[in-house]
């Protein structure tokens, strides 16, 4: 019979194998830098230039599988928007 450790072991692995772990590091992440931003502070509009780059960056990410980093950029940017 396995023990705890064994099984909390071969959850984790799971977990990593699947990418789900790697997701949710990078949204807890992305949650702590919100909550830790101002709040009562909006950034400044994106400029269409500035857009642009965002854009071109995340789909730099995506391509070369950097899903975690790209999921961290894609919250901020929706942030920005609101």
């Amino acid at each position: 019979m396995a023990t705890v450790a064994e099984l909390k072991a071969v959850l984790k692995d799971t977990l990593e194998k699947r990418g789900v772990l790697g997701h949710l590091r990078a949204k807890m992440r992305a949650e702590v830098f919100n909550a830790l931003d101002d709040q009562g502070e909006k950034p400044p509009p994106l400029s269409h230039e500035n857009l642009l780059i965002n854009e071109l960056i995340r789909e730099y990410l995506e391509f070369n599988k950097y899903k975690y980093s790209a999921s961290v950029l894609t919250a901020d940017l929706f942030y920005m928007e609101l």
